[in-house]
């Protein structure tokens, strides 16, 4: 019996390469990917077992096993899982799909840019730390009531002075919010797990957890060596010039793997 391959079949096989490889590239950043090898191979020997060498008891012990493993894995990589559709959700072609259809026109031109490198290169200067969040489409409403919340132009002079050292607002994270700062002080969630630099400090990974968390472009100002970095999609870069950091903000250029 002949078996027909077509075009949907083909489309079908791709699909399942495509996200196998974006949850293989999730596993492997997260630090995971053992576990989710060895659940890899729980499924080839449930498909073995059950639909190869039909083995009726064995297959009827895997199949429970396999039922109640879904819960399961959903529980143990809740947060791979929850990347995983940020990841999707931030994809340009969705995010066109989703201003086409919900009848909203491409965003003002972001007035932040100037002042924000601005102040960068000046904290940078001096060494003085600096975590800025720039939130794009995941809303950051959770995060921005956990600092100091108010609103104001994004202005060089006002970063500087919210970063300085003796400033009550210094200890924590600024989140933008179209063109305005909403916040400061702000707690963000940290990055664990082991395949970090050991070089990288408490700032380095609030701000690589926060990228995990959502689509925000995170600046990171190093107190100890003054320089910039940014997190962005679960990666942070290596130390940034003025014009790296400009394409990166205006969408220019991706953020590139500090490995």
């Amino acid at each position: 019996m002949l078996v027909s391959f077509g075009i949907k079949d083909a489309i079908d096989i791709l699909l399942v390469a495509y996200f196998l490889y974006q949850i293989y590239k999730l596993m492997k950043s997260s630090g995971t990917l053992v576990i989710f090898g060895g659940l890899v191979s729980v499924i080839v020997v449930w498909i073995l077992v059950s639909q190869v060498l039909e083995m009726r008891l064995m297959g009827v012990i895997l199949d429970k096993f396999i039922n109640v493993g879904f819960i399961v894995i959903v529980i143990l990589f809740q947060d791979d899982i929850r990347r995983f559709l940020v990841a999707l959700g931030s994809n340009r072609g969705w995010k066109f799909l989703i201003r086409f259809f919900s009848r909203k026109g491409e965003d003002p031109v972001s007035q932040y840019i100037a002042p924000v490198i601005l102040a960068c290169l000046n904290l940078a200067k001096t060494k003085t730390g600096a975590l800025i969040v720039i939130q794009k489409e995941i809303d950051l409403t959770t995060y921005i009531h956990t600092g100091e919340m108010f609103s104001a132009e994004v202005n060089a002079r006002l970063i500087e002075n919210i970063f300085f050292k003796n400033s009550p607002l210094h200890d924590g994270a600024m989140i933008i919010v179209k063109n305005r700062i909403k916040a400061a002080a702000c707690i963000l969630p940290v990055a664990q797990h082991a395949g970090i630099p050991k070089e990288m400090g408490l700032r380095h990974r609030s701000g690589l957890g926060m990228s995990r968390e959502t689509d925000a472009i995170v600046i990171i100002v190093s107190e100890e060596r003054g320089t910039i970095t940014v997190a962005h999609s679960g990666v942070i870069t290596k130390p940034l010039s003025a014009e790296n950091l400009q394409q990166i903000l205006s969408g220019e250029q991706h953020v590139k793997s500090y490995s």
